[in-house]
């Protein structure tokens, strides 16, 4: 019987890594949609291939640790060895498909619609001799050749920078016979270089850093000869390792391990298709790679660095049509405090304006009835006008505490600063939880209104980050309700604190209530469908990979409970095997705006219960880390989420990919007389001007 296979069988689970990887596949497939704008095209391009850079320098880094030290078995059940090889095949494939599709189909577009990425062989003499000036002037002050050479020892390769090496012919003016020499591009060069008009006869010309260097290298070695010329780029292992039990101070910990992180283990050597063999296993040797690990390139090696080319062109037909957020009602003149007094505020960012959470910030960092003000921060982008809010409140005689997380992936050396500048201000700095990251978006703002503290909240599935408010799909709460309140004050008490285990009213937090409060509601839908009571789950996620969490779903599945997932990236579940997850149907969404916002949906028997979260159906979300998953009490509110971020999206039939058993993703088309439907489009109709 169904019910009795194995649900921890590995056959039922999909590797997570390669679920990642097919993730990247549908964002080069958008590269690849005519339907988008020919810029926004070149971006999708661009993203693709830095997600495959950062797939790397993680995930690909994670199992090559397993590989070597051990431990980590997966629900899958993929030994480290297995995984790897089919890792570096399908990225093969993936390497493949974006210069394909960049040198016969994007970089002609380009051309064609007058914005042209000039090759060597296609510089005029004119071009050729500005060029050169160029190099003479703005990039041989700044270049560093080294010769290889019993004396010169291969030099360390800072992670993901653009080398060449060159091959040499004779003797310099040591007498020292040719052989090979590195020539590594300075991080201070620009990647890309535009042409003046002047020069190139076009107003969007560009050349890029790597064709000049290959150009003129021969001018850093006077009186030799250049045989070869030859780009390549190392990715290294780039997760940051403290053991927070064994150091006195993560602060002080952190800053020594950033110093290198750049010459960490390599994972992967990304070098020119031209490169002869025996270079090519120099390298390999030198780094430490297998055969498998090398990705020959027809092409630059560091494409990604082409998404300049988008900001540098002022061409607004060739982009996405701009849009203005949603402003709140507040925004027109009424005291945003009044209105959350009278009701929950829902914000649906990017649709709304972030707008709304920075005035709450500098609302209070200058209302002098304002006592306390009490954040995480996770994420906050470049001179953020919110942290310079809460340094006004502290500079005000306010209460501030800052929960930063201070191991935010690649945002660590921003943190650091971060602390260091909100602590000089007097903000009393909190660095979360050892061994548990802080990933909750809370806000608390502590109000004395008449004989009483009111207290105000904001929670959140996206980071306070102005920027990326603009392209992620996240929702905001706003509420007054005092049990919320009570909850997010007591979780700031437990970060900032020794505080033992606290009973939340409202809030489900991880690593306590939250994975357990999680099962629960998936095994009360079971029951409920098997007592003939209204049953159903949607649930739209990042990523799920947590097996007890897929087992739980695949129960649900058989008892009869129509799940529904839209999991915007890696998918451990495997819908649609016949007496398990016949009732599961997993879709993805790909567009516009990157699809961030966690939202769960349970039908209750009659009694739906919504709820939004930082946190991912995964592991390290619901186990290692502290989350936070809060209820939309307001019917209406509720209501909205669920029309606009779960049954819009399960209507998609333009930007929706579905995940088969097999593992594969179709991407779905409007089917007999079905209009055309993009859940990100209709919002933007619905919610912008």
């Amino acid at each position: 019987m169904a019910q009795d296979r194995d649900l921890t069988d590995p056959s039922l689970y999909i590797n997570r890594e390669l679920s990642q990887l097919e993730f990247n596949f549908r964002v080069l497939a958008q590269a690849m949609d005519e339907r988008v704008p020919l810029l926004e095209r070149l971006r999708y391009l661009c993203i693709s291939c830095t997600n495959l850079d950062e797939f790397f320098e993680i995930r690909v880094a994670a199992i090559r640790h397993q590989q070597d030290f051990g431990g980590g078995g997966m629900a899958d059940g993929i030994a480290p060895t297995a995984a790897l090889a089919q890792i570096y095949a399908r990225a093969g494939e993936l390497v493949d498909a974006q210069y394909r599709y960049w040198n016969e189909t994007l970089r002609p577009a380009l051309t064609d619609a007058g914005i042209r990425i000039l090759t060597r062989d296609t510089w005029s003499a004119k071009q050729k001799r500005w060029l050169k000036d160029y190099f003479d002037s703005e990039i041989t002050p700044v270049l560093s050749p080294l010769a290889v050479d019993p004396a010169h020892p291969f030099p360390r390769i800072l992670n993901k920078s653009l080398n060449l090496v060159v091959v040499l012919q004779g003797q310099d003016a040591f007498g020292r016979s040719g052989g090979l020499a590195l020539v590594r591009a300075p991080r201070s060069l620009p990647r890309i270089i535009q042409l003046p008009a002047s020069v190139s006869g076009g107003s969007h010309d560009f050349v890029l850093l790597s064709a000049v260097l290959s150009a003129f290298v021969e001018d850093l070695f006077p009186g030799m000869t250049v045989k070869g010329t030859y780009q390549f780029r190392v990715t290294r292992n780039s997760e940051l390792f403290v053991d927070e039990d064994e150091v006195e101070n993560l602060a002080s910990a952190l800053r020594d391990e950033l110093v290198g992180r750049g010459y960490s283990h390599a994972v992967r050597l990304e070098i020119a298709d031209t490169c002869p063999k025996p270079i090519v296993k120099q390298l390999l040797r030198h780094f430490e790679l297998p055969e498998s690990a090398i990705y020959r390139i027809n092409g630059p090696v560091n494409l990604n660095r082409v998404t300049a080319v988008y900001d540098m062109v002022d061409r607004p037909d060739l982009k996405f049509p701009a849009f203005k957020p949603r402003l709140h009602p507040h925004e027109t003149g009424e005291e945003l405090f009044e209105v959350v007094r009278r009701g929950d505020v829902l914000l649906h960012h990017p649709y709304d304006s972030f707008a709304v959470i920075l005035d709450l910030v500098k609302t209070a960092a200058h209302d002098p009835n304002v006592l306390a003000i009490k954040q995480t921060l996770y994420r906050t982008g470049h001179n953020s006008p919110l942290v310079s809010s809460l340094i006004e409140a502290a500079r005000n005689g306010k209460d501030v505490t800052v929960v930063i997380e201070l191991r935010a992936r690649f945002d660590e050396e921003a943190n650091l600063r971060l602390a260091d500048r909100l602590q000089e201000a007097g903000v009393q700095v909190v660095y979360g939880v050892v061994g548990y990251k802080t990933h909750a978006k809370m806000l608390l703002i502590v109000r004395r209104e008449g004989k009483k503290l009111q207290r105000y909240v904001h929670l959140g599935t996206g980071n306070y980050h102005s920027g990326t408010a603009k392209v992620y799909t996240d929702i905001g709460l706003i509420t007054a309700n005092a049990d919320i309140g009570e909850d997010v004050h007591l979780l700031f008490q437990q970060m900032s604190g020794l505080a033992p285990a606290i009973r939340l009213k409202r809030i489900l937090q991880s690593p306590f209530t939250l994975h357990p409060g999680l099962l629960k509601k998936i095994e009360r839908e079971a029951a409920n469908a098997r007592a003939g009571k209204p049953s159903g789950i949607i649930a739209k996620l990042n990523a799920i990979n947590e097996p007890k969490v897929i087992r739980a779903l695949y129960h649900a599945s058989q008892a009869g409970v129509k799940v529904e997932l839209i999991v915007r990236g890696a998918c451990g579940l495997r819908p649609g095997v016949k007496g398990v997850s016949e009732n599961i149907r997993v879709r993805s969404i790909i567009g516009r705006f990157l699809e961030h916002s966690r939202i769960y949906w349970f039908a209750n028997g009659g009694e739906p219960e919504l709820y939004a979260s930082s946190a991912d159906w995964m592991e390290r979300n619901l186990l290692r880390r502290i989350e936070t998953c809060f209820p939309i009490l307001d019917p209406s509110l509720a209501e909205r989420v669920r029309t606009e971020d779960l049954e819009n999206y399960l209507r998609d039939n333009t930007q929706a990919w579905e995940l088969k058993s097999d593992g594969s993703y179709e991407r779905l088309a409007p089917e007999g007389d079905e209009m055309p439907h993009s859940a990100q489009q209709f919002l933007l109709a619905l919610l912008c001007h």
